[in-house]
């Protein structure tokens, strides 16, 4: 898929009986940021998921370039988009194993490439085996910004034209934020990139970077 647009048409999401999302409309343009507004609890994730397709909704349709998603192939939609979450899952083997999920048989300068953009590469490098470090062997030394920048450096590298990203910044400090920001910024004003981003977040610092906002509400 390239440039890629999403429609979000009278979305509702019932889960366990509950109903989390109610007649959400929103438009996605490719080459834009877009930002996610609202309070913990409101369905900000669960509409990722839908976007994912995790689940499917109970009314409404999510149509992706004019296709209905349910009538996408799962695989190519989960290779067009690329998930950051908040927690990031890391898995047994190296660091440079757990970036290059993002982009199987990745060269080591395109993962490095991800790493910096992802404000990650410094710390990685001063470990005693770089990239070959074992996650195993990080124990406690891994705090949770650093995993959340290794999720994201995977996302980069990943490479696809739909970026979703849950809550990107929650466990990083200002300074990490604003590279990470910034390199989504660059990444937009590149001629040879045209994703379609959307951010979801409860701060709205977070989202000063988008190109549009919209707010959601608890159902």
């Amino acid at each position: 898929m390239d440039g890629v647009s999403i429609d979000i048409n009278s979305v509702s999401f019932s889960y366990g009986g509950e109903e989390v999302l109610h007649d959400i409309n929103a438009s996605f343009e490719s080459g834009k940021i877009n930002g996610i507004l609202g309070p913990s609890g409101c369905g900000k994730s669960t509409l990722l998921s839908l976007l994912m397709r995790f689940f499917d909704c109970n009314s409404g349709y999510i149509n992706i370039n004019g296709k209905d998603i349910r009538e996408i192939d799962t695989h190519s939609l989960r290779t067009a988009e690329g998930l950051v979450e908040q927690s990031a899952s890391l898995f047994a083997g190296t660091i440079r194993d757990n970036i290059s999920i993002g982009k199987p048989g990745a060269n080591i300068n395109e993962i490095r490439e991800a790493a910096k953009r992802a404000s990650i590469d410094d710390f990685i490098m001063s470990l005693p085996d770089k990239y070959d470090t074992e996650i195993g062997n990080l124990s406690d030394r891994l705090s949770g910004g650093e995993q959340q920048r290794i999720g994201i450096a995977r996302a980069f590298l990943h490479d696809g034209p739909v970026l979703l990203l849950d809550e990107p910044t929650s466990n990083l400090d200002s300074m990490n934020e604003g590279i990470i920001l910034k390199s989504l910024m660059e990444e937009k004003l590149s001629e040879s990139k045209k994703r379609t981003v959307i951010i979801v977040s409860h701060r709205l610092s977070t989202l000063g970077i988008c190109d549009v906002i919209y707010k959601m509400e608890t159902a």
